[in-house]
């Protein structure tokens, strides 16, 4: 008896389970339609009729944009998005194109004015100022260089007017295309960048340290005795030889923009090693300065 009741009690709970996810799903799914709507169609309605007309579809309108239209009176909505028919949900913005009829005015021509004056140009013929951009340029800043539509356009399609401006011209850079010196000798190479004002190092591999002469010892050490050291006499280094030889590698690589603050570095393969050229400037006579020598490390 107490086993049945226990059973009894358990079905009764999983019943009542199974009803109330049954109700959740059916008013999830009810709350679900209830909140999506069907688009209207607005068009050729005025801006009053269509916000009336959206709002009992509990949604809601946004003017996006004014186009000239031959077909379509002044003041009525000439498009929409979305389309009609369109299941959207509730409190959804519907975009509408309103039509400002056939086009009754001149574009007015700017050019030449400055920002102010071509904005109360645009506005006194009944248009808008659309998008304003910026060019750097010769002479006065924020005059207007061109126009879109051009002056006296006929068929545009929005009554709006976009401005091109001048604007203040950046300092030019002295920049150059890398040239290629690969195969070139390090004179030819200074040649090449010698109208730049470029530096030009050359760089050769390093030589192994040299191995200095040791005297031979002519008496055997004994226990208790200081041996004798043997200093073998140095020899002064050699003067430097001049730096020669062929380009195998260069920094920037031939194509890239380089500017009078780089350094143009070349590998030589035929350098005295250790050694390094520099070319710090050009003279005005466009010929290649003296050669410095410097020790580098690479």
């Amino acid at each position: 008896m107490q086993a049945w009741h226990i059973f009894d009690t358990i079905f009764t709970l999983v019943c009542m389970m199974a009803v109330a996810l049954i109700c959740a799903l059916l008013a999830m799914r009810l709350s679900i339609h209830a909140s999506v709507e069907e688009v209207p169609n607005v068009s050729g309605m005025t801006m009053e009729e269509a916000s009336r007309a959206l709002e009992k579809a509990n949604l809601n309108i946004t003017l996006e944009n004014r186009f000239y239209s031959a077909t379509v009176p002044s003041g009525h909505i000439l498009s929409q998005s979305p389309q009609p028919g369109q299941k959207v949900r509730s409190g959804w913005h519907v975009r509408v194109t309103e039509s400002t009829g056939p086009q009754k005015v001149a574009i007015p021509d700017t050019t030449g004015q400055s920002t102010r004056e071509a904005a109360m140009s645009i506005r006194r013929s009944l248009l808008e100022l659309g998008s304003v951009s910026h060019l750097p340029a010769p002479g006065t800043s924020e005059v207007v260089l061109a126009q879109t539509p051009p002056p006296n356009a006929e068929g545009v399609d929005k009554p709006q007017v976009s401005l091109l401006l001048s604007a203040p011209e950046e300092p030019a850079a002295n920049a150059y295309v890398m040239p290629n010196l690969t195969g070139l000798s390090l004179h030819e190479a200074q040649k090449r960048i010698a109208q730049t004002g470029l530096r030009l190092v050359a760089v050769a591999p390093t030589a192994p340290p040299p191995i200095l002469p040791v005297a031979p010892m002519g008496t055997i050490q004994m226990p208790g005795q200081i041996a004798p050291i043997a200093v073998a006499p140095v020899a002064p280094p050699p003067p430097p030889a001049p730096v020669t030889g062929t380009v195998t590698m260069q920094t920037p690589q031939p194509g890239y923009r380089v500017t009078g603050e780089d350094v143009i570095k070349v590998y030589l393969n035929g350098a005295k090693p250790g050694i390094s050229a520099i070319t710090p400037s050009t003279p005005d006579n466009n010929t290649p300065a003296p050669v410095q020598k410097i020790v580098v490390t690479p």
